[in-house]
C-alpha cells in the first residue's frame, strides 16, 4: 500500500484559494491512480477529482472550473488547487491511491478545509 499524508487546509472566505498537497510514499507513486475526496459533517464521502498514471483527469460536476488536480511525479506529490471557493465546500479533504484494478485502496487522514460565508 501507498502511505498518504494531507496538508494544506484551513479557513479561508467565500471566493478564496487553498492548495491542497497529498504526499505520498511506499510505492511507485507514478503508477497509481489518485484522487481527492470530501466529506462534510453528517454527510458521506463524495468523489472530488482523480487523476491517472497518463494525467487524465476527472471532476465532480461541483467543483468542474474551480478546482485543478495534478501531480508531480518527481516529488511523489498531489495537489489540488481549489480557486473560487464556496462555503458548502467545507469539508474534511481526503487524498487516495490506487490502481485501475483496485481503486482508491489507500487513504490519507484527512485535512480540514472550511470556508466561511
Amino acid at each position: 500500500q501507498v502511505q498518504l499524508v494531507e496538508s494544506g487546509g484551513g479557513l479561508v472566505q467565500a471566493g478564496g484559494s487553498l492548495r491542497l498537497s497529498c504526499a505520498a510514499s511506499g510505492r511507485t507513486f507514478s503508477n497509481y491512480l489518485m484522487g481527492w475526496f470530501r466529506q462534510a459533517p453528517g454527510k458521506e464521502r463524495v468523489f472530488v477529482a482523480n487523476i491517472k498514471y497518463t494525467g487524465y483527469r476527472s471532476y465532480a460536476d461541483s467543483v468542474k472550473g474551480r478546482f485543478t488536480i495534478s501531480r508531480d511525479n518527481a516529488k511523489n506529490t498531489l495537489y489540488l488547487q481549489m480557486d473560487s471557493l464556496k462555503p458548502e465546500d467545507t469539508a474534511v479533504y481526503y487524498c487516495t491511491a490506487g490502481t485501475t484494478t483496485v481503486p482508491y485502496s489507500s487513504w490519507g487522514r484527512g485535512t480540514q478545509v472550511t470556508v466561511s460565508s
